[in-house]
């Protein structure tokens, strides 16, 4: 199984915004693709679809841009990976294929199994704990870094 990039982007706009908590201006779409280096077109759909689950507040005009607004302390990778991955349990498509083994295959119901337990184990993760050491202090590292060479807007805190 491989996350789409839709949920590797969605992932990671939640892991930044996590460590954006105590900054005085929002964080921009156009931070995050920088920060990344991720295209604009793509990241603005995936934080139009988290705004929309209602993880993320995004905040328009001049002092616009985003924070998180889901608490990180019980957003699970699960939840967030089912919603971004579309919340189905299947790995391959039985009902449009022509495969002979159809009616009695017992590969179906394995990979339901796998699933299931793959989102089980994610869920035991929090947004907070995907936060937590290292890359926590990788991400606070990163919004310092970035207002290091934005210092004409006046945001100290990072």
């Amino acid at each position: 199984m491989r996350l789409t990039r839709f949920s590797d982007i969605g992932l990671r706009v939640l892991i930044y915004l996590e460590r954006a908590g105590e900054r005085v201006h929002p964080v921009t779409v156009a931070e995050i693709g920088a920060q990344f280096d991720l295209p604009l077109n793509h990241l603005v759909k995936v934080v139009g679809q988290l705004a929309k689950l209602g993880w993320v507040k995004s905040m328009r005009g001049r002092n616009g841009g985003l924070r998180l607004a889901a608490d990180p302390a019980t957003l699970t990778i699960g939840q967030v990976l089912r919603k971004l991955e579309g919340d189905e349990d299947e790995l391959i498509d039985c009902e449009g294929s022509n495969c002979a083994l159809k009616m009695d295959c017992q590969l179906r119901g394995m990979l339901r199994a796998g699933m299931r337990a793959f989102y089980e184990a994610m869920d035991r993760f929090t947004l907070a704990d995907a936060t937590a050491g290292a890359t926590g202090e990788q991400v606070i590292r990163m919004h310092r870094m970035f207002w290091a060479g934005n210092k004409d807007t006046g945001d100290t805190a990072a």
